[in-house]
């Protein structure tokens, strides 16, 4: 039985907002992590949500915080409320208000703010009009060298700069490798066949190693040479599985164009470099692969097109370097591209609204349809090319300083950033999903038990189910608008270029975590992004009006997040009341 009935109408609110709170999550934080897969043209929104919405969950239920930290990054010591436990009931519900409102703002016009530091700033608020300035945490006592850094509010500000430089060089040098390696050598079809499985086992690798060290409530018992050769076993058997059997497949679909071959033809592997002369194919079969750069225009392409409507009369900005280039002075390949396949007319999920009244079951069931499936609608890159604002700048041109790389090899590395984007996803949900679960299981730990457990409180399943759902459902209705934000509206993505964005997040994320240092997903990948578009040659293919706009965001959320939860809190604990003076 609960002990703190009295207080049955702060759980209520509570709950409301950590709903709102972990929905806004989703929208913002879930969707930026995916917002390069879907720039890529990887995966269409809609396959990224369905592949989202499985990994998420299971993260967050199958690993995620059974066990999650009461206070954030220790930023309030929990004994200040030894004595009055529904206060610090009162601030973590005045914290979940803050953050859902701020999130929902910053989503609504396109910051990606990092939700981990918007529950700090919450938390800073309503700790100052509690306990006062002294009772938060600013810099760790006791403390020297990097463990300055992990904890205290100057882990948000050192994380500005920390968790975007750090992933923006491991991009860079992940396709430093795959530029001069595979994309600029001749036949750089061969090139990766070679490259590829390395690739597939060194992402296992690391993805084993983030689970193993930032793996929720499930923890390894192995020493640490047991772990090393768990990571170690990992890799070589992605390794070996990738070149049995996912490369002679490969192999018969581009070099060869086997139109016949689905997915289940994997299973064959060796087999398959058995097979026959390929058939014509018949005129209605779907042949070839998709164009990854289609509707993203070269140099010479946006002048002709410009000159054609009469905008440009002079040439060329000879500042603005030509990337494909690079291409023209390479050898030419020996494997014949593949045909490109032309996109089937996108099929409307929501449909044309029906006739009849507001309160018709058919209306009333496409309006359901609208709130969930509208953003799956949306052509995501459509969209972030076509959106005309003050933070577009000159899109076009910045994307016409990015090479246009042989579209086999980018087809090829479609499905390496597929991988690290799912397996990121799973461990997405394990660990940040507790930046919602943590204050709600606090607020009903408290509730039930009328005491306090210390800096760790128990997360019932249903916690987690609960606001794992509202994550889902956040990221699938409103996750579009941080997507077009991202992505291709910051620099050119391709599969190259996105997988090294991602895996250059993750390391980045693992090296982190195992020295104690404060990162951020969302500034992980915005950092990777950058990044890796530097590496086009050229500063000017980079939109960084959309850079500082996002750096911006990072900047005003824990002070906007503290303002507003410190305020709710100051006046609840001040407001005059009946029988006081």
């Amino acid at each position: 039985m609960p002990v703190l009935h009295q207080y049955d109408y702060i759980l209520a609110i509570g709950t409301i907002f950590a709903f709102f709170d972990a929905y806004f999550l989703g929208a913002n934080d879930v969707a930026n992590s995916w917002a390069t897969s879907v720039s890529a043209r990887s995966l269409t929104y809609f396959q990224a949500m369905c592949v989202a919405a499985v990994m998420e969950l299971s993260g967050c239920i199958g690993v995620g915080g059974h066990v999650a930290s009461t206070i954030k990054n220790n930023i309030v010591n929990v004994d200040e409320f030894q004595s009055a436990p529904a206060l610090l009931m009162l601030g973590m519900t005045c914290t979940v208000v803050a953050s859902s409102l701020w999130l929902g703002f910053a989503t609504k016009i396109g910051f990606p703010v990092s939700t981990t530091h918007t529950v700090i700033g919450g938390i800073c608020g309503f700790g100052i009009a509690a306990v006062g300035v002294n009772g938060v945490k600013w810099i760790p006592k006791g403390v020297s060298g990097a463990d300055i850094l992990n904890g205290g509010v100057v882990s948000v500000f050192a994380s500005w700069l920390i968790a975007p430089c750090m992933a923006g060089i491991f991009a860079v040098i992940l396709f430093t490798i795959t530029k001069y390696l595979v994309l600029l050598r001749k036949d750089p079809v061969k090139r990766a066949f070679f490259l590829i499985p390395f690739y597939f086992g060194m992402t296992a690798s690391l993805l084993t190693t983030l689970l193993l060290t930032k793996g929720g409530s499930i923890k390894s018992s192995l020493s640490e040479q047991g772990n090393a050769g768990v990571i170690v076993g990992v890799g070589a058997s992605v390794f070996l599985l990738v070149t049995i059997f996912w490369l002679p497949w490969l192999w018969r679909k581009i070099v060869h164009q086997d139109w016949q071959l689905g997915y289940q033809h994997i299973f064959l592997g060796p087999l398959l470099l058995r097979r026959g002369e390929v058939p014509p194919p018949p005129e209605d079969a779907d042949v070839g692969i998709r164009d990854y750069y289609a509707d993203h225009l070269t140099l010479e392409e946006v002048q002709a097109k410009r000159a054609a409507v009469g905008t440009v009369t002079a040439a060329a900005d000879p500042e603005i370097t030509m990337a494909t280039g690079e291409n023209e002075g390479a050898d030419k390949e020996d494997t014949k591209e593949t045909p490109i396949r032309t996109p089937k007319p996108r099929k409307s999920f929501v449909g044309p609204k029906p006739a009849g009244s507001n309160f018709h079951p058919k209306v009333l069931l496409w309006w359901v349809k609208f709130i969930l499936l509208r953003g799956v609608d949306l052509d995501i890159v459509e969209l972030q090319k076509n959106k005309q604002d003050f933070l577009a700048g000159d899109l076009e041109m910045a994307h016409a300083g990015a090479a246009h790389y042989n579209n086999n090899v980018e087809h090829m590395y479609r499905f390496l950033q597929m991988m690290t984007a799912a397996t990121a996803s799973f461990t997405h949900g394990a660990n940040d999903a507790a930046n919602a679960v943590g204050p709600y299981s606090t607020i009903y730990q408290v509730w039930s038990s009328g005491e306090l457990t210390g800096a760790k409180t128990e997360v019932p399943l249903w916690i987690l189910g609960f606001l794992g759902a509202a994550m889902i459902i956040g990221l699938w209705t409103y996750g579009y608008k941080i997507m077009i934000n991202l992505g291709n509206r910051i620099t050119l993505i391709s599969p190259t270029r996105g997988f090294s964005c991602e895996l250059g997040s993750t390391i980045t994320i693992i090296i982190a975590t195992r020295f104690g240092l404060p990162v951020s997903t969302t500034q992980c990948i915005t950092g990777a992004t950058v990044g890796v578009g530097l590496c086009n040659g050229d500063y000017k293919s980079i939109n960084w009006r959309m850079v500082a706009w996002i750096y911006c965001g990072w900047i005003v959320t824990v002070p906007c997040a503290g303002i507003i939860s410190g305020c709710l809190m100051g006046l609840i604990i001040n407001a005059p009341r009946w029988g006081l003076q």
